[in-house]
């Protein structure tokens, strides 16, 4: 659940003696290594289920904190941002019937969760990325208000310097910039434990990050961010950028982003410490144990807590993790990459995947060095993130195969045949690894299922009608229990108020714009208005910024009037302080605000002036076209009911 407890650590006498603490828990670590005190034997799984919370028309809502205080559930709790919760679920010994019993937990807490949430008017959603998600939602208004979520936001922004920025391609290509840390809570995932002992992590640890690919390819389920198509695991692409502390300076030198894969097969855990802590300062600081060492000299095992959160700042995607119970201490690996949805059925069939091949190949996992190199493994993982069962692979002695091809032929019987060995039930073996094996035969993902759905629909409709269809579907099959290979594709729905779509500008503007520069000639304006059958066009500078805005009546002024040379610059018959607006400004307001002006077209600006959108009168027909044609609609369905 993360240590709560923090404090910032840019205070330099701070940071120093919590480096200090760092570097003793570590020697601890080294210690309890050496002396065989690590638990052995004892084979666990666990889980974090993360989860998105939305209104009754699939937007994000702010009521994380009065559902946490209603369930009054310990495994239970926040996370960053307002419309997110998490839940932490019970340990279980990996044997016999703990995939199910896993499942069944999962479900409860589910119920338990959506039971709550109705009674704030929210709904609960199992998704990588919540499709309704904008940009506009990730402002501080929505971050949980916790010291330490607010300290690592001012932190980061520090070490960084600059805004944070990502860009994606995928079918379609998205570029953003953002102030704040909360594009990380545009992600939730379900990541998965599984307990290691001493003597066998360094080997674990390496198989683990040697079939995250393929785990990745048949798990993706976070293909869209709002109505653009990018890669199948976006969250993936999202979550490097959003904890990027890297300078530009430090990026054009390659330095290590704080979310990796890793650079290399490990030799030593303690290799894995120290190469973070070399890597990555200090970010926040805690409470921590004064003498580790002799703490484990005395027979009593620290909690390593100073460690602990260093190791918490540092997003490895298959990450160490430490652990005491009933002063037993314990190492697990934590695999980061899988993706929240779209079912629980879907979620414990790739966790039982993946500890299928862990248990099915441990017995050969020393020699993964010398199958596949390395670089071939993060390519495979960075493949799979990109284009899901579509991807190839290269794989062990060279090999080189299609994702769905390597999973069904060699992997799937590798899974089944680990997860029999460990005493798991036969019964549970088939049904998760058939989610797995039709998966894979149909090829349909959550990410291809969102992908194609979005990609068929009336290209009329507004994008952010089809993504409320698409979350729509989510939360219907996802309550209805059918994996995913089993959806139909989503269509537009009718039973979600469609004006939900149309609350702020920044859900309808249009963004595709074309713009032109201060210098440029009026016949250039003029044309464009022309072939795209505009009246206005806006006007910026070369960093993106309005500056103005040219209208066809300015142009037909200086046309009649007999002055049209060629020589005519935009910025002689611009209006050079056009009002505008932003984002999220109510639709209601920019109404008012162009019935008053007496103005036709608005420009939208986000906080630093950087042009981002537009709306015109036509915007405001269509929608109102739109909604007498819903009243009709209405009307004629009540009509109909009363004669039946």
């Amino acid at each position: 659940m993360g240590e709560q407890n923090i404090t910032r650590g840019d205070n330099h006498e701070a940071k120093r003696l919590f480096t200090r603490a760092v570097l003793n828990d570590l020697r601890a670590l080294e210690l309890m290594i050496d002396q065989g005190l690590i638990e052995s034997g004892a084979r666990r799984i666990g889980a974090e289920q993360e989860m998105f919370i939305t209104d009754q028309n699939y937007s994000p809502k702010l009521t994380a904190l009065k559902i946490l205080n209603d369930i009054d559930d310990p495994r239970f709790t926040n996370e960053i941002a307002l419309f997110n919760l998490e839940a932490n679920l019970t340990p279980r010994r990996f044997k016999g019937s703990c995939l199910r019993e896993m499942e069944a937990e999962m479900n409860e807490v589910m119920a338990l969760a959506k039971q709550v949430a109705a009674k704030h008017d929210s709904k609960i959603i199992l998704a990588g990325i919540l499709p309704t998600l904008r940009q506009l939602d990730l402002t501080m208004e929505s971050i949980t208000p916790v010291d330490r979520y607010y300290e690592l936001n001012d932190r980061l922004k520090e070490i960084r310097g600059d805004d944070f920025r990502m860009e994606i391609r995928g079918i379609d290509e998205l570029s953003v910039t953002h102030d704040n840390f909360l594009l990380e809570a545009m992600n939730t995932s379900f990541q998965i434990h599984f307990q290691v002992s001493g003597h066998e992590f360094v080997d674990m640890y390496n198989l683990s990050q040697a079939v995250t690919g393929p785990l990745m390819a048949v798990s993706v389920n976070s293909g869209l961010i709002h109505h653009y198509r990018l890669w199948h695991e976006s969250r993936i692409a999202v979550f490097q950028n959003s904890i990027d502390t890297r300078s530009t300076a430090h990026q054009k030198r390659g330095t290590q982003a704080r979310v990796h894969f890793g650079n290399e097969w490990i030799e030593s855990i303690v290799d894995v410490f120290r190469d973070d802590i070399s890597r990555f300062p200090v970010v926040l600081t805690t409470d921590f144990e004064k003498d580790p060492v002799a703490m484990v000299k005395a027979g009593v095992i620290p909690k390593l807590k100073a460690l602990m959160l260093h190791n918490g700042s540092v997003y490895r995607w298959n990450r160490p993790c430490y652990g005491v119970k009933d002063n037993i201490p314990h190492l697990r690996i934590e695999n980061r990459v899988l993706p929240s949805g779209p079912t629980t059925a879907d979620e414990i069939a790739n966790a039982a995947f993946y500890f299928g091949m862990m248990s099915g190949l441990m017995n050969d996992a020393d020699k993964i060095p010398g199958k596949l190199r390395f670089s071939d493994a993060k390519n495979n993982f960075l493949q799979a993130c990109r284009s899901g069962l579509e991807c190839h692979f290269n794989w062990f002695g060279g090999d080189t195969m299609p994702a769905a091809e390597l999973i069904l032929k060699e992997l799937l019987p590798i899974a089944a045949e680990g997860l029999k060995s460990s005493g798991i039930d036969d019964e549970d073996i088939n049904r998760y690894l058939g989610i797995i094996e039709k998966r894979a035969e149909t090829k349909q993902t959550g990410a291809k299922w969102a992908i194609k759905s979005i990609t068929e629909m009336d290209k009329e409709v507004h994008s952010d009608e089809k993504v409320r269809a698409i979350v729509a579907a989510m939360d219907r099959n996802e309550s209805a229990q059918k994996p995913v290979h089993e959806w139909p594709l989503a269509e537009l729905e009718k039973d979600i108020d469609w004006r939900a779509s149309y609350h702020r500008l920044g859900q309808f503007m249009t963004t595709k714009l074309i713009t032109v520069r201060p210098d440029d000639s009026m016949d250039l304006a003029a044309s464009i208005m022309d072939w795209k059958r505009v009246r206005h066009v806006p006007v910026e500078n070369d960093k993106g910024e309005l500056v103005g805005l040219i209208s066809h009546r300015s142009i037909i002024k200086k046309i009649v009037a007999g002055e049209r040379e060629e020589s005519v610059a935009i910025r002689d018959i611009m209006n050079p302080n056009p009002i505008y607006a932003y984002p999220q400004t109510s639709t209601v307001e920019a109404l008012q605000t162009m019935r008053t002006e007496r103005i036709s077209c608005l420009p939208i600006v986000d906080e630093d002036n950087t042009l981002v959108g537009v709306v015109t009168e036509y915007d405001f027909i269509k929608l109102a076209t739109k909604i007498l044609e819903n009243d009709l609609q209405d009307y004629h369905d009540d009509s109909q009911q009363q004669m039946d």
